[in-house]
């Protein structure tokens, strides 16, 4: 006969042991941990349309050469930053052969709002458009003009109320400046305390203002006005990129720059294929690694893609798995791009830089 408190006892471990596993699952479920979940997005075509508008047009009397095939830039889609990754989703995408999971601090870092988070992409998005329109017009033969101007101010700066953000710095010191480099040089030659004249361009007037440099915070020996530079270009074309902010980032510059060059020389890139890639650009043509790679590889194949640019720093990651039956062709500048793909165009089976 069986004992009932043995019975009891058994029956109250089983119910235990039972709330236990319930409130450790949903603990794996609710409880958040420091990481996001990257996926392969959407590709989108630089030579077709965003929004049923063109992605890129041009201003009028600016001759346009016809093209096919298509360049497409790829994305990924990111964990937001206000979003939670639990412990079992964390632990389910390290599995999937299409998601990364990485530190959160890597893709959000100080603990960024969603809200900074989207100012900040959106800003990276406006500077890859500048960038990429006047590296692909340098390559097609064109002449950009540009002129250091002032990006932000230090608050309680030597600067502040003397210059503004958005002014164009035209001399320093009485000696005319066509870059951000040469208005720092000259700066950088004085000492702390000495006075620098700078003279700007704002809303169409000149100004000129003295300015006495302090000391900089990390080194007393060097002398700073309490500015950020940027750089002002003067296009001699008008061309509107008509990709609006859902898209965010700097990583597709260099598709950017291949559309506008297509479009502005005779000939196809493409030779009518599907060709994707990625890459930050500088405004000198210099292609910049980017984050995903393997995410937006497999969003390029998902479109159907042939041919994939990879910045060349990003090689080793590309070839670290399947290459998803695409020809990786490695890049470094815009010019390897342009030159990788006119030979493919011609000859499918050039050989061209890969990576390997």
């Amino acid at each position: 006969m069986s004992d009932p408190t043995r019975l009891s006892r058994r029956y109250s471990t089983m119910v235990v042991a039972t709330i236990s596993l319930i409130v450790l699952t949903c603990v794996a479920y609710l409880i958040p941990v420091p990481y996001v979940t990257m996926r392969p997005g959407p590709a989108f075509d630089t030579l077709g349309k965003f929004d049923d508008q063109q992605m890129f047009t041009f201003g009028d009397g600016v001759k346009t050469y016809p093209t096919s095939g298509s360049l497409d830039f790829t994305t990924v889609s990111v964990t937001r930053a206000d979003s939670k990754v639990s412990l079992v989703d964390a632990v389910t995408s390290w599995f999937d052969r299409d998601v990364a999971v990485v530190p959160k601090s890597l893709v959000y870092p100080d603990n960024q709002t969603a809200q900074q988070s989207t100012a900040a992409s959106a800003a990276q998005l406006d500077g890859s458009k500048d960038a990429s329109r006047v590296a692909a017009l340098r390559a097609a033969g064109y002449t950009v003009a540009e002129r250091p101007q002032v990006a932000g101010l230090t608050e309680g700066g030597a600067a502040t109320d003397l210059l503004e953000v958005g002014d164009v710095i035209t001399q320093v010191d009485g000696t005319a400046v066509a870059t951000s480099e040469q208005a720092v040089g000259i700066i950088g030659a004085k000492k702390p305390g000495d006075v620098v004249s700078i003279t700007v361009e704002r809303k169409g007037a000149t100004k000129t203002v003295d300015i006495t440099t302090r000391p900089a915070d990390d080194d007393p020996a060097v002398p700073r006005i309490g500015v950020s530079l940027g750089t002002k270009y003067t296009y001699p074309v008008k061309i509107d990129n008509n990709v609006g902010r859902e898209i965010g980032g700097p990583s597709a510059g260099t598709m950017f720059a291949l559309a506008i060059y297509d479009k502005l020389t005779p000939g196809e890139l493409t030779g009518g294929k599907k060709i994707a890639g990625t890459g930050e650009i500088t405004a000198d043509g210099v292609v910049g690694p980017i984050g995903g790679v393997r995410q937006k590889m497999r969003g390029a194949a998902n479109a159907g893609a042939s041919i994939f640019l990879v910045p060349q720093a990003n090689c080793d990651e590309a070839t670290d798995g399947d290459d998803d039956g695409l020809k990786l062709v490695k890049i470094t500048k815009l010019a390897d791009a342009i030159s990788s793909l006119e030979a493919l165009a011609t000859n499918p089976d050039a050989k061209v830089p890969a990576c390997s």
